[in-house]
Order: structure tokens, then sequence, then C-alpha cells
């Protein structure tokens, strides 16, 4: 049986403003547990919220930045549930009048390239954790109770588990280009719920949607989907259908479980929140924000493409958040060579970065810095080994490359009398390499290059340390 997967997107993202979405408790990450509340954020009787401006503004700005229309007025609703760390027994979101609506993101390349709608963007409150322990005690902790969210609802235009990681991910660079969220799904700032199903080619056969809930990782999303896909296919195969549920992904068991029966709106009663005002933008307001994009991870692939002529590969790692995308091209401004340049901070600077557990913004040096150590390596003045000992030190704080090298003795030797007369020693320490060479194993010559190398302390110019050797072998 020929079928075909329809997959829509429900993502909630955590957005990094310091404060919480009704009152003034701190977000940050990690806290003692329910040391971060106040009597709005746990509900408690007679406590009003208050709107924070900046989640309005960062869910405006996530707006424009997936080509949604931004509501000119909006309001908040009350969605009720019961759910143990849903303090108030309904969650602060919005229904009907969501902030943004009607945008999309592109996936694929060149004639591949596919848009998924965005069918809405609204702003809500998250819930707060609960924590199980091994004495079948569940424990609540109140942290997250009120952290801001925004609700990412795709429409049902992906067809595939790629399809579907391929357009989290480029969400996800877009989220973090734009400066409102971490989106580290390992601490929650990222979850995706995933609506599935399959139909038919001729479209006469659909299986009911079920609900993948809080999947926090690109891979579960991926096996989930895969597993879901073909549950579904077989079900039908023996004119069988799904159950409208929610289920969950089991990384043990590799495999979905079922978790409840699919709500359906009418479940939550939604009504209009009465204790906050609605929202109202201007056309100036939405200017502003609009004014203070970057230029999305898309379009600089696409520049960078056309100008740098750089591998794909390289560009989607050079791209893959702001702060290096604005480091690479800073240092562009000073030295001409975009592949040198991109090998050196592929294979170097995010080397060193991983293993001193830095971030980019943290680097002492400049960009104009680690332009002049490539340009003093080009220019023969020290050679690449002795340019990754200066880069060590850059990163260590201990000034500008030419100054390193000069310090520590590490500008190259042109000097042909002395390059000559140190190889000349270790060809007579040397005969049986000087003796292989000369009969045809061209391995020795590599030996005693190295050898040549060494006594001259890495600072011997290659170059010119194997035109000379070789004129010495041939004598």
């Amino acid at each position: 049986m020929n079928t075909r997967t329809i997959i829509g997107l429900e993502i909630h993202v955590e957005l990094s403003t310091k404060s919480k979405i009704f009152c003034s408790c701190s977000t940050d990450f990690g806290s003692t547990a329910n040391s971060q509340c106040c009597p709005i954020c746990i509900g408690m009787p007679g406590s009003l919220p208050t709107l924070n401006k900046k989640v309005v503004d960062y869910a405006v700005k996530a707006g424009l930045a997936l080509n949604c229309n931004i509501a000119r007025e909006s309001k908040m609703d009350r969605k009720n549930y019961f759910y143990p760390d849903l303090v108030k027994g309904y969650q602060i979101t919005q229904y009907d009048k969501p902030l943004c609506k009607n945008g999309f993101l592109k996936i694929g390349q060149g004639k591949n390239i596919k848009k998924i709608g965005i069918k809405r963007i609204h702003i809500e409150e998250d819930t707060g954790k609960s924590l199980h322990t091994n004495e079948d005690v569940t424990l609540l902790d109140y942290n997250r109770s009120g952290v801001p969210l925004i609700e990412i609802v795709t429409e049902p235009d992906l067809s595939s588990a790629e399809e579907t990681k391929e357009f989290l991910e480029s969400l996800r660079d877009i989220l973090k280009y734009i400066g409102i969220s971490d989106v580290k799904m390992e601490e929650g700032s990222l979850r995706c719920d995933v609506n599935i199903n399959v139909a038919t080619e001729n479209g006469k056969s659909f299986s009911n949607i079920t609900e993948l809930k809080n999947l926090n990782s690109f891979k579960s999303v991926v096996k989930a989907i895969e597993f879901e896909e073909n549950r579904h296919r077989l079900l039908l195969q023996e004119d069988k259908n799904t159950s409208k549920e929610t289920r969950r992904w089991d990384d043990i068991a590799n495999m979905t479980i079922s978790m409840r029966s699919k709500e359906t709106e009418d479940d939550y009663r939604y009504f209009l929140e009465p204790d906050i005002m609605n929202i109202a933008l201007s056309e100036d307001e939405i200017n502003k924000i609009k004014e203070t994009l970057p230029e999305l991870p898309r379009d600089k692939r696409e520049r960078w493409a056309t100008i740098f002529k750089l591998p794909e590969y390289d560009i989607n790692i050079l791209t893959s958040f702001l702060e290096l995308a604005n480091f690479f091209e800073e240092t562009m401004s000073y030295y001409n060579s975009p592949k040198k340049l991109s090998n050196w901070i592929m294979t170097e600077l995010l080397r060193r970065l991983k293993e001193e557990e830095m971030d980019i913004s943290q680097l002492i040096f400049t960009p104009k810095d680690l332009a002049e150590l490539l340009d003093l390596i080009d220019k023969g003045v020290i050679n690449n080994f002795i340019g990754k000992k200066v880069f060590i030190e850059m990163i260590n704080g201990e000034g500008k490359p030419k100054i390193i090298a000069e310090k520590n003795g590490w500008i190259q030797i042109e000097d042909i009398k002395v390059i000559d007369e140190v190889l000349r020693g270790i060809l007579r320490e040397n005969p049986q390499s000087v003796y292989d060479y000369r009969n045809g194993k061209d391995r020795a010559f590599g030996y005693l290059v190295g050898q040549s190398m060494k006594a001259l302390k890495g600072k011997g110019n290659p170059q010119l340390i194997n035109k000379v050797l070789k004129k010495l072998l041939e004598e």
C-alpha cells in the first residue's frame, strides 16, 4: 500500500527574558528548587499578573523572522485543565487572537525548496516541573512556572522524519540568531510535540492523528516519527485505524507508548483572561522590532556561497551561530583567503574553545589579531607549526601574534647559511638515511626533514629546508 505521511508540529520555546511573563521572578536555569517563586507564579488567590512587554517584543521578533502577519490587537485567554504542576488549574495563553499567524519557513535547496506554513505563534506561561523519585514520591518544582513561552504551530506540511529534522534545525538556528532563546533542548528551552498520521495515495483512507508529546532531542523526533509512520501504515493495511491519542517516546524500549486519549479544544473551556488588558501594537513598534533583526541564517549562507565560494559543509558550520558567523566575517575584512580562514577556525579555534570550555564572546584577541597571525604564516615569518603555538598564547591573553613570536624566539629562520650548516650536521649524523634516499627510498627524505625541523626547534622555513636538503643530498 502506497501512503504519504502528514506531519504538523507544536513547538514550545522558552524565551530568554530575565524575568517571568507575569511577575518579576528570575528565569535562571538550574537554581535551587522553588527558590524563584512568588504569589503570582504559584497562583496564590488574589495575586494579579502583569504582562512582561519584552515577551511580546520577542514573540513579534520571532513572527517577523518567520514571515508572519503581526496582529495589531490580540488578547490573553485561560486554558483550563488539571495537572499537578499547573498551579492555578488553568494556563494563561492565547486562543483565537494570537500575536502572529500565516507565516512560513523554507527548507531544502535549489529546486527542492519547500515552504512549511507557520499557522500561528502565540505567547503563554510555562508550567512547573514534576520530579519523580525512586521512592515513588513526586516532588514539584515551581521555578519554571510562569517562565515565558512562545508556541509555534505549523501547518501539516511536513512529510517525513528528515524534513521535520531539517525544519527544526533551521528554526533553532533562526531563534538563536535573533537572540530570543538559547534553544537548548537538554534544558527544556526547546520542546516539540508532533502530530502525525498517514493517508493512502488516493486520499480515500486516513489514519487518526496521533500526538507525540514533549520530544526533547532531534534524534528522538526522528525515531518517534519513523516508528509512528510504520505503525499507522501497518494498521491501514489491516483495515484498522489508530486511536486518537497522545503518546510518548520511550528511548529505552525504542517505541512510542500510549499516555491518554487526545483532548479536543472544547475540553479546555477557553475564555478571556480577565486580569490582563488586550495587547495593542502600532506600526511604529513593529517596525522598530523589525530593525533589530539580523541577517537570517539561510540568507547568510546563500550570500556566503556566492561571495566566499566556500563548500556547503564549511558554510553550515561557520553560520551555525551568529557570534561565530560575525567573527568569520569581520576577520575576512582584514584577510582575503576564505578557505584558509575557514580551515583555521574549524580546526584550531573551535577545538580550543571546546577544550577551554569557552564561548567565542570570551576570546581576548580580536578578528584583526587572527588575521595578523594568518598573514604572518602566509608571509613565512612563522611556519604553521609555530602559528599554532602562537595561537594558544593568544587565547591565554599574551598579546599580539608578532609580539608573541618575537618574545619567544619563534620567528622563522630564513638565513640560508644557518640552515645549510644545521642540515650538513643532520646528514653527518644520519648516514643510513642518506644511503636509503640515494637508493630510492623516499621516506628517508621525510625523516631527514623531520630531524632538521627538530634541530631548528620548529623555526626553519620548510620550503627552504626542502630546497637546501635536496641540494646537499645530490652533491
